[in-house]
């Protein structure tokens, strides 16, 4: 029989049960729809993560206190670097172009009858070209501001907001646990990262964060949170990381292991992108289970299929229709069921990316591989789940069928 012939027969059979086609591509269809948007959504939490870390700034280090293995554990970091450590990096270093200690709390902001739960951030005025920050009014606090000890203020644009609605903030007065800080600058909108709204935080200078807010409680200096690092370039990135290393250990009397850890965009970067793309993974497996059970449905509404046409498929055995013409029309069917269903769901896995796409962060993309291995394995999956009840309708006796019937 002609291949032609066969698809026309099998298209017809398919349309004549429209509500049993359906159904039976219904798993196809979740399947292929869940495998593509978990593959688009992962890469779109990929290029998220990717943006946010090189939203830091170029070519950036991060020194943080304690060494790489206590990193993993869930305690409070230990105190063990100092804000002396970060002005001799930048006077030791060659190959850095500007240090940005940083001291972080999370603290109440007050204007008026008005109050904020924000994060406070104490720091240089270098904090500005390190992370890539940018006033968008007013002014940011100068060294001499860091020297005087002087209670002045840069504030985000999302607290500003909720604080002083559509009034301008700067020269108001704000309170920091009683404290008074006069606003001298607006930063421009930053955005979150890894789950802090920079937008919703206020900046001061590093020396008053530690003796007017947070107190001094190292005996070694004014213990920091981290220290921001920019190498001159990107080339100079792994030179810089080495030098930091080399002059901090040597400041810190260290012989065995260290009590900092130094972190560089390309390292930070490469762990997210390990676990962000194994949790694709993950989620593309648990979608393609789906797939499976679609193909077992096809297998089973198929096989009810044979038993119900046993008298057709006698009498064409009867007419002269061969063990293969009976069965490449099942497979057929098989066939068209799995790709029709892998083609629909491809369509509403789509749709799914691009509504995620408008309400959420992340730029989901859509991605093509994964439409081809989506719509191969449904395929391949209707192929392989079919040919058991082909192979049954194939070799029905023709004369025990068309009694049987």
């Amino acid at each position: 029989m002609d291949i032609i012939e066969s698809v026309k027969m099998a298209t017809t059979t398919l349309v004549a049960n429209k509500l049993r086609s359906t159904l039976t591509m219904l798993g196809i269809i979740i399947g292929n729809a869940s495998v593509i948007a978990m593959i688009g959504i992962g890469e779109g939490a990929q290029k998220f993560a990717t943006k946010q870390f090189e939203a830091l700034g170029p070519n950036v280090l991060f020194i943080v206190p304690g060494s790489p293995e206590s990193q993993s554990r869930p305690v409070i970091p230990p105190k063990t670097l100092v804000l002396e450590d970060g002005e001799a990096l930048a006077k030791q270093v060659r190959s850095i172009k500007q240090v940005a200690p940083e001291i972080n709390s999370s603290e109440i902001i007050v204007f008026r009858n008005k109050n904020s739960s924000s994060l406070v951030i104490g720091t240089t005025p270098s904090f500005l070209s390190v992370r890539s920050f940018d006033v968008a009014k007013g002014r940011f606090f100068t060294d001499l501001d860091i020297k005087r000890n002087t209670q002045v203020a840069t504030i985000g644009p999302d607290l500003a907001k909720k604080l002083f609605g559509n009034q301008n903030p700067i020269g108001q007065q704000i309170k920091i646990k009683n404290i008074s800080f006069q606003i001298i600058g607006l930063m421009a909108s930053k955005g979150s990262f890894l789950g802090n709204n920079n937008d919703d935080s206020i900046i001061i200078p590093i020396t008053t964060m530690s003796s007017r807010i947070v107190g001094r409680t190292s005996p070694y200096g004014i213990d920091v949170t981290y220290i921001s690092v920019s190498a001159k370039d990107e080339n100079s990135i792994r030179a810089a990381e080495f030098q930091i290393k080399n002059l901090l250990r040597l400041r810190h009397k260290i012989i065995k292991e260290d009590d900092f850890t130094i972190q560089t965009q390309k390292n930070i970067l490469q762990v997210v992108g390990t676990i962000t793309g194994a949790l694709t993974i993950m989620l593309a497996a648990i979608a393609a289970i789906s797939l499976v059970v679609g193909g077992i449905g096809i297998m089973n509404i198929m096989l009810v299929s044979v038993t119900e046409r046993t008298q057709e498929i006698g009498l064409r055995k009867a007419i002269g229709a061969t063990q293969q013409d009976i069965l490449i029309q099942f497979m057929i069917e098989a066939v068209i069921l799995s790709a029709a269903g892998g083609l629909i769901g491809t369509l509403v896995g789509i749709s799914g990316i691009t509504l995620v796409g408008l309400v959420t962060p992340l730029k989901a993309g859509v991605s093509p591989v994964a439409i081809t291995l989506a719509v191969g394995v449904s395929g391949g999956i209707g192929l392989f789940f079919g040919v058991v009840p082909a192979k049954r309708a194939a070799k029905l006796d023709p004369i025990v069928a068309l009694r049987s019937a």
